[in-house]
């Protein structure tokens, strides 16, 4: 990291790249750079900066989590249809043991079957399903308040 700020890792899986344009209904009309845009003014607020990420494959997104995940206040991670089989991302999450919140801008568990199953959940900190958009903003705040009130406890 070239910042001397502590810094949050923000990671968008498969298809996330299409948002704002893949099925609006669904997803809305927000582009992942808007929400990075969000993320990135609430960090800022906590002097904390955010390295955002997006990858269709799984392997890069592990790699980018095991070169970031070391030393990152938490991880906030959307990972589209990994959720569901998204085993090798699984074990990097407990493996690099961030405080971690999972996000879901549709409410899953009302959409189909095969999606209600999360293979994430033994490992993150929390999930955050249903909102919207507004789970990425939820997510900063809960994780960078943690982080904040953890650096003025320790």
């Amino acid at each position: 990291m070239a910042s001397a700020n502590p810094y949050l890792l923000l990671v968008n899986g498969p298809n996330l790249n299409r948002l704002g344009v893949r099925k609006p209904e669904v997803y809305g009309n927000t582009t992942l750079a808007e929400i990075v845009q969000r993320v990135r003014a609430i960090a800022a607020r906590y002097q904390v900066d955010v390295v955002d990420f997006q990858s269709n494959h799984e392997g890069f997104i592990i790699d980018f989590l095991q070169q970031h995940g070391p030393g990152a206040a938490g991880l906030i991670i959307n990972p589209g249809a990994l959720a569901h089989y998204g085993l090798a991302l699984r074990d990097c999450l407990e493996d690099i043991a961030l405080p971690t919140i999972e996000v879901h801008i549709s409410n899953v568990h009302r959409r189909e079957p095969f999606r209600h199953h999360l293979v994430l959940s033994a490992v993150v900190t929390g999930q955050i399903v249903g909102l919207g958009m507004a789970g990425y903003e939820l997510a900063a705040e809960q994780l960078l308040s943690q982080f904040m009130h953890n650096m003025k406890e320790g």
